[in-house]
């Protein structure tokens, strides 16, 4: 069996650190632009998490966005991840307003408030929905806002819909329904 047979076949899988490079890449910003694509959510001064942050593709922008008197917790579950992330901090010289943070598999373990938050291709892989996403409405400042993004080619719009569900028995309202290439998304609000 081959790797992608291998992958397709797993359900809950974690990416893996080494299959990041695929997708986090130059040639990425063709279709995901981070700070165009997040800057009506995040201005400067606000505290963003970034969830499932892999080796910090948004996370920069987010830095960028939240400048020097903002900003960014960076978690993921795999150190190698968050390693990635910290040199790529460090070169870009945003360091200082990134936290990065392991979480377990069954808590982000983060302390709020945060102004947004971000779930960028990665909710499908979490087992638990309504812990996760109860975890998040408990993290967000009232007002705050999570922007989830699913990929349209590994999540159909009927499973989004019962994340969607999961969101709104959690607290969340659905806000409007951003248009991201190749991905499914909605702008989720507490409060």
């Amino acid at each position: 069996m081959g790797l992608i047979e291998k992958l397709q076949r797993t359900n809950n899988m974690i990416c893996p650190w080494w299959l990041c490079y695929s997708f986090d890449n130059p040639l990425r910003r063709i279709f995901h632009k981070p700070e165009p694509l997040l800057a009506p959510y995040l201005k400067p001064g606000m505290i963003a998490v970034d969830i499932g942050c892999g080796m910090g593709y948004f996370t920069l922008g987010l830095a960028k966005l939240a400048g020097s008197g903002g900003r960014v917790i960076a978690v993921d579950l795999q150190q190698r991840m968050l390693d990635a992330l910290e040199r790529r901090a460090r070169r870009a010289g945003m360091a200082d307003r990134i936290v990065l943070h392991r979480c377990r598999p069954d808590s982000l373990g983060v302390e709020g408030p945060v102004d947004f938050a971000l779930a960028f291709w990665m909710a499908h892989e979490v087992s638990d929905k309504p812990r996760f996403f109860r975890e998040i409405f408990a993290l967000l400042k009232t007002g705050g806002r999570l922007l989830l993004v699913e990929p349209k080619f590994h999540v159909t719009l009927r499973s989004l819909e019962r994340t969607l569900a999961v969101c709104r028995e959690a607290g969340f309202r659905a806000l409007e329904e951003p248009a991201i290439a190749l991905s499914r998304a909605v702008l989720m609000g507490k409060g």
